[in-house]
């Protein structure tokens, strides 16, 4: 019988025959929880009995055997085949590097890294990292002139490019940023010493008192209140870098400020406001991801909308809500239906901000069918990738409509004045 000596999956050896592959899947689990994922000791036990059950047949029996046991959110796959490509790597390592290097394997584009492949790397190479730390010798530099502070640093960093540890630290900026703290006038009316309307309910009852003898006027103003807030976030493949880190966002957005719905759309619209107002943030965000049916599917922008504007938009767009779009425009089905819905929508808010995470590139033109359909209905359209765009959006919030973000920049020049 062949046995693991390694951090590779052997052919037919089960669990109970020896060798070292339980201890294999203990560490691959350590792995998997540096990397953000969560599995507890009983997880552990689980996948060891699973292995243990089916045999050694196939990779893809292994994989699926491993999946099941380990991923219990749609946002974790992609972290986890990552590391079970990087750690339960085949024995023909070497002679793949071989292949890589040569000539003709190095004509080509680059390939893009895969979602999660930082976080994995940080976790399975994190010890490694720490004993060559430890044997480094200090390097003393005096010169600071182009030092940028940790904090500068991971406020530019693009979510999709983050780490284990980077997305812990900006969870944890997100949890300490002051959420906007916009004011409308309601209809309703709150007594005011200021001397300017005359509240006559009041200024009756007041005199009752007296028996009418005695009429003392009262005044009112019309009570501030935060307009709603409505969100409606694309949670479809090309967005999947994106979702976890916007729901921590919407969380916090949630807990601090009252009359905030949120929605999640893919090919299909999910209501996920009462799961977003659960106190713990991993605890709302895996609610969230349980209540979805596509998370990381394909996306369906106009009917996604059209729905929104069918069921929902009377019950929650009333007395001046702002809405806020979180998608890439990129549109699968019919444009038409997407400018008509989006219109709609545009009449329905008194703002209407789209965050788009395709600005974060420089060079950003509206080519996309889909984003030329929904500019011109759109108040701005700012960027989402980063830190830096949140704290921007928060302060958008706070204040009128900013002319610097403008849509109809883009649509310059493409026959769209």
């Amino acid at each position: 019988m062949e046995t693991v000596a390694g951090p590779s999956v052997a052919t037919t050896a089960p669990v109970s025959a020896g060798g070292h592959l339980a201890d294999n899947i203990v560490y691959f689990a350590r792995v998997l929880r540096r990397a953000g994922l969560n599995p507890g000791p009983g997880a552990v036990i689980d996948a060891v009995e699973a292995i243990d059950a089916i045999g050694i047949g196939s990779r893809a029996e292994f994989h699926a055997a491993l999946s099941a046991v380990f991923v219990k959110r749609h946002e974790d796959q992609p972290v986890f085949d990552e590391a079970f490509s990087l750690f339960w790597r085949s024995r023909d390592l070497v002679g793949k590097m071989i292949a890589l290097m040569s000539p003709v394997a190095a004509i080509g584009e680059r390939q893009k890294a895969k979602a999660g492949t930082a976080r994995v790397s940080d976790a399975l190479f994190a010890a490694r990292s720490a004993e060559a730390e430890e044997r480094r010798e200090p390097d003393v530099e005096f010169d600071a002139t182009l030092t940028v502070s940790e904090r500068e640093v991971l406020r530019q960093m693009d979510f999709g490019q983050m780490g284990a540890d980077e997305l812990a630290a900006a969870r944890i900026a997100i949890r300490r940023m002051v959420m906007p703290q916009d004011l409308v006038k309601t209809r309703r009316y709150q007594p005011s010493r200021d001397q300017r309307q005359l509240d006559p309910k009041a200024t009756f009852r007041q005199a009752l008192r007296f028996g009418g003898d005695l009429v003392l006027p009262k005044f009112r103003r019309p009570q501030l209140r935060p307009p709603p807030l409505v969100v409606l976030a694309d949670i479809s493949g090309s967005m999947s870098q994106y979702s976890r880190i916007f729901l921590h966002f919407l969380h916090a957005l949630t807990e601090r400020r009252q009359r905030v719905h949120t929605f999640l759309f893919g090919t299909r619209l999910t209501n996920v406001t009462r799961a977003l107002r659960h106190r713990d943030p991993d605890e709302a965000v895996e609610r969230c991801a349980g209540a979805v049916a596509d998370w990381s599917g394909g996306t369906r922008i106009g009917e996604a909308l059209k729905a929104f504007n069918h069921d929902w938009g009377r019950r929650v767009l009333g007395q001046g809500a702002v809405v806020v779009l979180i998608t890439d425009g990129l549109e699968r089905d019919d444009t038409a239906l997407l400018s008509e819905e989006t219109a709609r929508l545009h009449r329905s808010c008194r703002r209407l901000i789209w965050l788009n995470p395709l600005l974060r590139f420089s060079g950003f033109e509206a080519r996309a069918r889909g984003v030329q359909a929904m500019l011109p209905h759109v108040d701005e359209l700012r960027g989402v990738h980063n830190l830096q765009a949140l704290s921007d959006l928060v302060e958008a919030l706070s204040r009128p409509v900013d002319r610097s973000v403008d849509p109809r920049r883009y649509t310059i020049g493409m026959g769209r004045n």
